[in-house]
């Protein structure tokens, strides 16, 4: 994605580009000066872009790019307002699914992480790596940082056991 691609998207009157990555230098030229990196939303255009990885040449995970396509020609509502402070706000896709079945009572939505709960951490060393939680311990841990943080301990997809903190993972829906 670059800045002569926004720019003409823009132009043509496109609403919104989901993309895997995009290099910081490029949207700074399309938008005309530096954007924050802790507060988005509140530029003066009028298009809507969603990075899923982060900046850089990065291409979009597969799961991602495959759970899109499949609603490919849906209606969809994007906000890509994103805050990192307190109050996280995280960029939101919404497809509306016209199968209204009721779900089985054990299909019922849970909100929260439990074992087996599906995640991506999105977080160095482990940054985009996809898992299933294994563990949730109780009792603060000490970090790298020094910091006493809660932690859990996932079971990526390659085989590996890792414990990261809880706040450096993000429930897959």
């Amino acid at each position: 994605m670059t800045s002569e691609i926004l720019k003409k998207a823009s132009e043509v009157g496109v609403k919104g580009i989901v993309v895997g990555g995009m290099r910081r230098d490029d949207l700074n030229q399309f938008l005309g000066y530096e954007i924050g990196v802790a507060i988005t939303g509140e530029e003066n255009i009028n298009l809507t872009c969603i990075i899923t990885e982060g900046f850089g040449e990065m291409r979009m995970a597969g799961h991602i790019y495959q759970l899109l396509d499949s609603h490919n020609g849906k209606l969809a509502s994007i906000n890509g307002a994103t805050q990192i402070r307190a109050g996280v706000i995280r960029p939101e896709i919404i497809i509306p699914i016209q199968d209204t079945t009721k779900l089985e009572a054990e299909e019922t939505l849970t909100y929260g992480m439990e074992v087996g709960t599906r995640v991506r951490v999105i977080r160095q060393p482990y940054f985009g790596a996809l898992g299933s939680v294994a563990e949730l311990p109780i009792e603060l841990q000490t970090v790298e940082t020094e910091s006493h943080v809660r932690v859990l301990r996932v079971a990526l997809d390659d085989g590996r056991l890792v414990t990261v903190p809880r706040a450096n993972v993000e429930i897959m829906e």
